[in-house]
């Protein structure tokens, strides 16, 4: 039973409470332990973090709870790797650092799940109760360390009392779980940590079923109903709807294309399957082609589109966030809800068979979702042959654009394909290995099967959000796909994997430094200034690090390295120069 599942037995012995004898008061408790009590009573399981002065309390409850603590050697790499770990797990990941600089080196990390809608708690200690307003100079003080992060995650929140902790932890996991996912922090006074008081404990807030009105479901299943060229944009708030989404376009009969978070909702060997990227040409005019567009938890964003897309009064969004639903395109109709359930309501309403499976198994499928669309999909019999051949045309439109934009890397990704298996995870820094190769010719088959930094792009989230995915689960295949100069961010971290023992390929593209940004000088004509970062000996560092550490010399080496690496009992990092990781027939020049 999960911790969700738990009912309080409040008579203390199993029977009814004896209105005779008074009710036993809340337990006498530290700060520490009433936020440890309160993370177990929410599934918590693995946290992420570095001890520090002000937080030694929060340490001694993790430790007599048995929580497992997983050390990062940076705070940054303790929120990458809380990212990885909930995208791939499905719950909202934690991490615990303590207060001023710790805090604020998880900033970048936190601000990289809000931009991608991920939901992460962070929970740091904060000057004393009765600080003077001003500051005394205090160890770690910052000026506003809670107003710092309230500019940055969901909200801040600074509690006022030990009793205050439970119900703050039971809320911020609502606000992260029952509506659009993004991280939150709180902040304990560090005197409250070690204070003991009473504190009763709070029970996670039961989620409610948000639905879209009935006049907008009706009025979208008459437009989709009418539709002759119906189109669906996926996007990373449909990964707890792969069911929905198979079964809506399939009884469309409509192509469907997702953006980069959305990527393997849809599995990408079904026959209605485009692919991932919206930023390919064949995507603007797929759009421009259409008469109606079915928009599933997707911003439409410019980081994903890269050029707009002509939405006009044709796109019925569906949307947890009801502003989202306004954002970069004005909708004809906007669906107010979970994507699952959304989703459920509308094929309701046009008599087709409802996707729905009992209450949480959608987000259970999760984690075997490998196994789940490794079938055939049901129904794609059915499907009109001219639906088909039309999405077969845009699937091959979308696939030549791909190819093109990645060709400097289609053979490297053809090893990775045929080594991750359908059921494998790839993690992804922001390189260009990634971003023109990965994203669009890197096939996927499951919600989660690609973690990618989109939105604020930060460099070095490959390796310790890998290591947070291989920690959620253990029985996949999980790898870290980087370039030279986004490994020199969280170098660090090899460290922690290697000490976690690890079987996590790195695989590093080495091109010799910021390789798009050389690009864009070059396109601009300037001098190129800063973007050299010369040639460091990468795996002679893994192996000073723990790791093991190769050089590959060929793109045939690295089949035997991937299966030696996926066997190892320690991260493996794979070093190959970007001029061989092209196919050897493929002569075209880089993007």
């Amino acid at each position: 039973m999960s911790a969700s599942d738990e009912t309080v037995d409040t008579s203390g012995a199993g029977g009814p409470i004896d209105a005779t004898v008074p009710a036993a008061g809340p337990a006498t408790t530290t700060g520490g332990r009433a936020l440890v009590d309160a993370l177990v009573a929410h599934g918590v399981d693995t946290v992420f973090g570095i001890p520090g002065t002000h937080n030694l309390p929060i340490y001694a409850a993790l430790a007599e709870r048995g929580v497992r603590h997983v050390s990062p050697r940076h705070e940054q790499g303790a929120g990458y790797a809380a990212d990885g770990h909930a995208r791939v797990s499905g719950q909202p990941g934690v991490v615990i650092t303590t207060s001023g600089p710790a805090l604020l080196n998880a900033a970048t990390a936190a601000a990289q799940s809000y931009s991608d809608s991920v939901p992460v708690l962070l929970v740091s200690p904060g000057v004393p109760s009765h600080h003077p307003a001003r500051g005394n100079g205090e160890l770690h003080e910052v000026k506003d360390q809670s107003g710092a992060l309230d500019a940055i995650v969901a909200y801040s929140h600074r509690v006022g009392s030990v009793a205050e902790i439970p119900g703050a932890v039971a809320e911020a996991f609502a606000a992260m779980t029952h509506a659009r996912p993004r991280p939150v922090h709180l902040e304990i006074p560090l005197d409250l940590l070690a204070a003991t008081a009473p504190a009763a404990p709070v029970t996670p807030i039961p989620r409610p079923r948000i639905s879209a009105a009935a006049t907008e479901l009706a009025a979208a299943a008459t437009a989709l109903t009418r539709s002759r060229r119906p189109v669906l944009i996926v996007g990373g708030g449909a990964r707890g709807a792969p069911l929905q989404v198979r079964a809506l376009a399939e009884h469309l009969g409509a192509p469907v294309v997702t953006s980069t978070n959305g990527k393997g909702v849809m599995p990408e060997d079904h026959p209605l399957a485009v692919g991932a990227g919206l930023h390919h040409r064949a995507v603007v005019d797929l759009v421009a082609d259409a008469d109606v567009i079915v928009a599933v938890g997707t911003e439409l964003a410019p980081a994903d589109v890269w050029e707009p897309l002509d939405l006009d009064d044709r796109t019925i969004r569906v949307d947890v966030d009801p502003a989202q639903t306004q954002r970069n395109a004005r909708p004809r109709v906007a669906l107010v809800g979970d994507a699952a359930g959304t989703v459920d309501d509308l094929l309701h309403h046009l008599g087709a068979e409802v996707a729905t499976t009992p209450p949480g198994i959608v987000d259970d499928l999760r984690h075997d979702l490998g196994a789940e669309v490794a079938t055939a999909p049901a129904g794609t019999g059915a499907i009109d042959g001219a639906a088909l051949e039309r999405a077969s045309a845009w699937r091959d439109r979308h696939q030549a654009d791909a190819r093109e934009q990645g060709a400097t890397w289609l053979g490297l990704l053809d090893v990775l394909h045929v080594h991750l298996g359908r059921d494998g995870i790839v993690v992804g820094d922001s390189t260009m290995a990634c971003y023109y190769g990965a994203l669009s010719n890197l096939p996927a088959y499951h919600p989660g099967a690609f973690l990618y930094p989109t939105g604020l792009g930060t460099l070095g989230y490959a390796v310790p959000a890998a290591t947070g995915a291989k920690l959620a689960r253990p029985d996949l295949r999980v790898l870290a796909l980087s370039g030279d100069g986004g490994l020199l961010f969280t170098l660090a971290e090899l460290a922690a994997a290697a000490e976690l023992e690890l079987a996590l390929p790195i695989v590093v593209v080495d091109n010799g430094g910021y390789g798009e940004i050389e690009r864009e000088m070059h396109a601009r004509d300037q001098p190129l200034v800063g973007v050299a970062l010369g040639r460091p000996d990468l795996p002679t560092v893994a192996r000073g690090l723990g790791c093991h550490g190769h050089d590959l010399a060929s793109l045939a080496e690295l089949p035997d390295a991937l299966e030696t690496a996926f066997g190892a009992a320690r991260p493996t990092l794979l070093r190959i120069p970007e001029a061989l990781c092209g196919r050897p027939d493929d002569a075209r020049p880089r993007p």
